[in-house]
């Protein structure tokens, strides 16, 4: 779980997309970690959201995920 989350973070830290799918979290871990499964990536993602390192961006019609404190992700009111 943890060489998931790292993975994770490296990946939006090193993106110049402030914010991301999840099947863009999902090919970026599995591009490090082959064997790693949709579950455990989305379990490492709700980890880091409860952490504090991640947010949710919300659309209204789909849920991105976001780095906290890079980019405009921070609800403005």
């Amino acid at each position: 779980m943890e060489e998931i989350k790292k993975a994770i973070v490296e990946f939006a830290e090193s993106s110049k997309k402030t914010k991301f799918y999840f099947k863009d979290i999902e090919k970026a871990v599995q591009k490090k970690i082959p064997d790693a499964k949709a579950r455990e990536i989305k379990k490492a993602c709700t980890a880091l959201i409860n952490e504090g390192t991640l947010i949710y961006f919300s659309t209204g019609s789909s849920t991105m995920y976001g780095l906290k404190g890079r980019g405009i992700t921070e609800d403005p009111s």
